[in-house]
C-alpha cells in the first residue's frame, strides 16, 4: 500500500510546478550555470590555433582521450580554458577521502564537525590546483609537438611562457567548475559536479548518434548491427533504472506504547540501496585511470621510441586503449573497489546501530549494539556485492561490445549510467520540492481555517 507522501507525489501536477516560485528559481539557476559551462567550452587556451587543432584532432580519437572528450563535453579536443573539467576535483576528493581512512589526524578533523569538513574541502582545492598544474603542464608540452610530423603547429608561439599561461588558464577554468559546481548544489537543483558531468556527455550525445546513423547510411556498420546497439541501449536504461530503484529493507521495530486501539507495536523499515554508490565508483575509477593517461598520451607526441622513457610512454598508451584487456581490468578492479570504499563512507554501521539503541529500536531477532551493528555489516556487504557487480558490468559490457563489434565511435555505459543515474536524482529532488511545497500549501490552509474558527 502506497504512503501519504507518495499518493500526495503521484498527485503532482504541471499546476503545482507552475506556482513552486523557489523551486523554478532553482531550476532557471541551475539551467544558466550549464549554460555557462557549454559557453566555456567553447573558449580556446591562449596561444592555440583553433583551425590547426581542429585538422589534428583527429590524432588522439580511438583512444583513451575519447573518454575524457565526452567527460567534458569536447572541451578536451578544442582545448578550451575547461579542457580537464572537473576530473581533477574528482581525483582530489578521492585522494582526502583515502587519507581521511587512513589517517588518524585528517580522521579527527572529519569529526570536528561542519569546521573540519570546510578543512577537508580547503585541502581538496589545494589538490586540485596541483593536479591541475601537473596535467596542463603535460598537456601544454604535448601542443608543441602535436603535428609536427604532419608540418601543422598547434601553437602560434612555443615556449615556456605558453606553457605558463596555459597552465594558469586550465587551473583557472578547473576552479570556476568546482566554484560553478557548488552554486548549483547550494542555490540549484541536483549535485552540481555530477550535473556538470552530464551535461558534458549529453552535449556529446548528438555527435554520437549522428556517427551511428552516419554509419548505418554509409554501410560501414552494419544494420543488423545498428538494430543491435539501439536495443541494447534500451535495456541498459532499463535495467539500470531497476537496479537504481532496487532496495534492501529492514524491518525496526520499536517498542510498544499504549494508543486508542491499546498497545500497539511501532513499524517501520530501513532501506538500503542495492547500488548505495551511486555513480561514484566509475566516475572515481575513470578519473583515476585519466589523470596518468593525460599525461602518458600527451607526452607521447613528444617522445622517440628510441629511449627507454619514449618505449615506456608508447607502450603504456598501447595497453591502455579502450577495449584492451588492461584497461578494463583496472577499470573494473576500480569500480569494485570504490563501490565498497564510498558505501562504506556513506553508511556506518556501528553509527546506525548506536542509533537505534539509543531510539529503542531494534531488528527482530537481533540484539541491540554489537549483534545489530554486525548484521547491518553483513547485509551491507551481500548487496554491495551486487551493486559491485550490476556497475562492473554496465560500464565494461559496452567497452567490450565497441572493440569486438568494431564500433567506429565511442559508445559508453559510464556515460549512459552517469546520465540515467544523475536524471532520476534531479527528478527526485525536484519531486521532493514540489511535495515540500504541497505540504507548506496544506499547512497554510489549515491554519486559516483555524483562524477563522476562532
Amino acid at each position: 500500500m502506497a504512503s501519504a507522501a507518495d499518493q500526495m507525489a503521484q498527485s503532482i501536477s504541471l499546476s503545482k510546478f507552475a506556482k513552486a516560485t523557489d523551486l523554478k528559481k532553482r531550476l532557471w539557476f541551475t539551467i544558466g550555470a550549464l549554460i555557462i559551462f557549454r559557453l566555456l567550452s567553447y573558449v580556446p587556451l591562449p596561444g592555440v590555433d583553433p583551425t590547426a587543432l581542429g585538422l589534428l584532432s583527429q590524432q588522439t580519437q580511438g583512444g583513451v582521450l575519447d573518454f575524457f572528450n565526452t567527460f567534458s563535453g569536447g572541451s578536451l579536443s578544442r582545448m578550451s580554458l575547461i579542457a580537464l573539467g572537473v576530473m581533477p576535483y574528482i581525483t582530489a576528493s578521492i585522494v582526502v577521502q583515502l587519507a581521511t581512512s587512513l589517517s588518524p589526524t585528517l580522521a579527527a578533523i572529519k569529526k570536528d564537525g561542519e569546521s573540519g569538513r570546510k578543512r577537508l574541502n580547503q585541502y581538496t582545492r589545494y589538490g586540485t590546483v596541483g593536479l591541475t598544474a601537473v596535467q596542463g603542464y603535460f598537456i601544454a608540452v604535448g601542443l608543441e609537438t602535436l603535428g609536427a610530423a604532419q608540418g601543422i603547429q598547434a601553437v602560434i608561439e612555443p615556449g615556456m611562457m605558453f606553457r605558463v599561461a596555459a597552465v594558469i588558464s586550465l587551473i583557472g577554468g578547473t576552479m570556476f567548475l568546482m566554484w560553478l559546481g557548488e552554486q548549483i548544489t547550494s542555490r540549484g537543483i541536483g549535485n552540481g559536479v555530477s550535473l556538470i558531468i552530464m551535461a558534458g556527455i549529453v552535449a556529446h550525445l548528438p555527435v554520437t548518434l549522428v556517427n551511428l546513423l552516419e554509419g548505418g547510411r554509409s554501410g560501414s556498420l552494419d544494420p543488423i548491427k545498428l538494430i543491435g546497439i539501439i536495443v541494447a541501449v534500451v535495456v541498459l536504461i532499463l535495467f539500470i533504472c531497476f537496479m537504481e530503484r532496487a532496495q534492501r529493507r529492514i524491518l525496526i521495530q520499536y517498542p510498544k506504547r499504549q494508543t486508542q486501539r491499546g498497545m500497539q507495536a511501532d513499524r517501520s523499515h530501513l532501506p538500503l540501496k542495492i547500488n548505495t554508490a551511486g555513480v561514484i565508483p566509475p566516475i572515481f575509477a575513470s578519473s583515476l585511470l585519466l589523470m596518468p593517461l593525460t599525461i602518458s598520451q600527451f607526452a607521447g607526441q613528444r617522445v622517440a621510441g628510441e629511449s627507454k622513457w619514449g618505449d615506456f610512454i608508447i607502450t603504456l598508451n598501447q595497453y591502455l586503449q579502450h577495449g584492451s584487456p588492461v584497461y578494463m581490468l583496472l577499470y573494473g578492479a576500480g569500480i569494485i573497489f570504490f563501490s565498497f570504499f564510498y558505501t562504506a563512507v556513506v553508511f556506518n554501521p556501528e553509527e546506525t546501530a548506536d542509533n537505534l539503541k539509543r531510539n529503542g529500536g531494534f531488528i527482530p531477532g537481533i540484539r541491540p549494539g554489537k549483534n545489530t551493528e554486525n548484521y547491518f555489516d553483513y547485509v551491507l556487504t551481500r548487496i554491495t556485492v551486487i551493486g559491485a557487480a550490476y556497475l562492473t558490468i554496465i560500464c565494461l559490457l559496452p567497452e567490450y561490445l565497441v572493440t569486438a563489434l568494431q564500433i567506429p565511435f565511442y559508445l559508453g555505459g559510464t556515460s549512459l549510467l552517469i546520465v540515467v543515474n544523475v536524471t532520476m536524482d534531479t527528478v527526485t529532488q525536484i519531486q521532493s520540492h514540489l511535495l515540500a511545497h504541497q505540504y507548506g500549501d496544506l499547512i497554510k490552509k489549515a491554519k486559516l481555517k483555524g483562524n477563522r474558527l476562532r
